[in-house]
């Protein structure tokens, strides 16, 4: 009797290690906004660039590299874009000022970009090789991993911090890209099959690069004198749709994508999604180290209840491809520490942040996985890659918005109050999620 074909085991190491790269330097980072903000003298309505550098660039790298890895299939594309994350960590561990550490920051946001869609290819052209139909278990063990090093992430940051100060952070990229481009380079395969067809929009690119950065420009500062960065933003987002409309190629497509009314929920829900997290990981961090008075590895410690719930939530549920029940609870947990984090303040116990962190740990567990794989149900075969980047774009708009929220709300520092009014914007979003998720949930 013939054996059934199974999935390259070999495949998984880079496949885990690439993904991880963006998520480890986000969570990271929370707990270094205070200390670099301190080293250059700077409050958090600058070092929140920070943040917006590295989402920028993701969010137009993931479908870049996406589109790339469609065409050209992800080994190249991996191994360029991780030699890039390890540039990048010693370019920002020997930054002089804020300028040179965001800039930094850019790059890491593109080294970052390729391993997610390339993972994706991957998985999908395995999928075809096995006859395997929705791989729930490599699937689940992508967005573990994420979690996981959600978990490492501030507590590693902090003692980093702690030990050699804030540019230790930047330096374990080196490390790190160091080691996916061996396993790469050993396991990857050398001709995968390209799946897309024709080449890439560079004035698509342009226009989507324009329309976000002009977005946050106004957004990192929302005032009446700057109207005029809103109008742009507005008339180059109009440019975009037009032009990706006559493109024969286009960087999005539009059209198939207006088509697909259950992908564009599906996008719809992981931007409210994270939001909702990035808010929790940035903002909650930042007010437990200068509203709560925490040390930065205080404070990554405090984060171990809120990621150790994600994680344990994925892993008892990441088996099953099933998507419905974890959207429902997974949008009503998150009204649900949107809530709680009203109630808290600088004389809060510190066993009830903790349960506050627990409850904002459960749907970031739920919400990633149910929402990768209704798009690996989703989308088009043939533009996995560039999909799979678009989802991932989704992730980093949400991050912008919540930088421009935290940007505004502890615009005079983290706050007690500001962190209350993040709170009731937490509200209003995850209320709109809970209305998104109801309008069509995937089966």
């Amino acid at each position: 009797m013939t054996q059934p074909l199974r999935f390259d085991r070999k495949l998984i190491a880079p496949m885990l290690v690439g993904s991880v790269l963006n998520p480890i330097n986000s969570s990271m980072l929370a707990v270094a906004l205070i200390p670099i903000g301190a080293a250059f003298g700077v409050p958090p309505s600058q070092t929140a660039w920070l943040v917006t550098g590295l989402y920028l660039a993701t969010a137009v790298g993931q479908p870049v590299m996406g589109r790339l890895v469609d065409l050209f299939g992800p080994r190249p594309l991996y191994l360029i874009a991780t030699s890039l994350v390890g540039i990048a960590g010693l370019l920002g561990a020997l930054a002089p000022n804020l300028g040179v550490l965001i800039a930094s920051r850019v790059l890491l946001g593109f080294g970052t970009s390729a391993a997610y869609p390339a993972a994706m290819s991957l998985i999908r052209s395995e999928a075809d090789r096995t006859g395997m139909d929705t791989p729930a278990a490599i699937l689940s063990s992508l967005s573990i991993a994420n979690q996981v090093i959600a978990v490492i992430g501030p507590t590693l940051g902090g003692l980093l911090i702690g030990l050699g100060g804030w540019h230790l952070i930047f330096t374990i990229n080196v490390p790190l890209s160091i080691i996916c481009v061996v396993l790469g380079s050993l396991w990857l395969p050398r001709r995968a099959r390209s799946r897309g067809a024709g080449g890439l929009d560079y004035a698509g690119i342009a226009l989507f690069t324009a329309t976000l950065v002009s977005s946050m420009l106004f957004l990192m500062q929302p005032r009446v004198s700057r109207w005029y960065l809103l109008v742009l933003a507005l008339v180059l987002g109009v440019a975009f749709v037009v032009a990706q409309l006559r493109v024969l190629a286009p960087f999005i497509d539009l059209r198939v994508l207006g088509g697909n009314r259950p992908l564009i929920l599906t996008y719809s829900r992981q931007v409210l999604a994270f939001v909702g997290t990035y808010s929790f990981l940035y903002g909650f961090t930042q007010w437990l180290e200068e509203g709560r008075g925490l040390g930065a590895s205080s404070a990554g410690l405090l984060l171990l209840p809120l990621s150790l719930a994600a994680v344990l939530v994925t892993a008892f549920t990441g088996r099953s491809a099933q998507i419905r029940g974890k959207l429902v609870a997974g949008s009503i947990v998150l009204v649900l520490a949107a809530t709680a984090q009203l109630f808290v303040g600088a004389s809060t116990p510190i066993w009830i942040l903790a349960l506050v962190g627990v409850i904002a740990g459960v749907p970031q567990g739920l919400n990633n996985l149910a929402n990768q794989t209704a798009l690996y149900k989703q989308a088009d075969p043939t533009r996995i890659g560039s999909s799979a980047g678009l989802l991932r774009t989704c992730v980093y708009v949400g991050a912008l918005i919540s930088a421009a929220a935290n940007a505004h709300f502890f615009q005079y520092g983290a706050t007690t109050a500001g962190l209350h009014d993040l709170a009731i914007f937490l509200l209003v979003v995850s209320g709109l999620l809970v209305l998104v998720t109801l309008l069509e949930l995937p089966e």
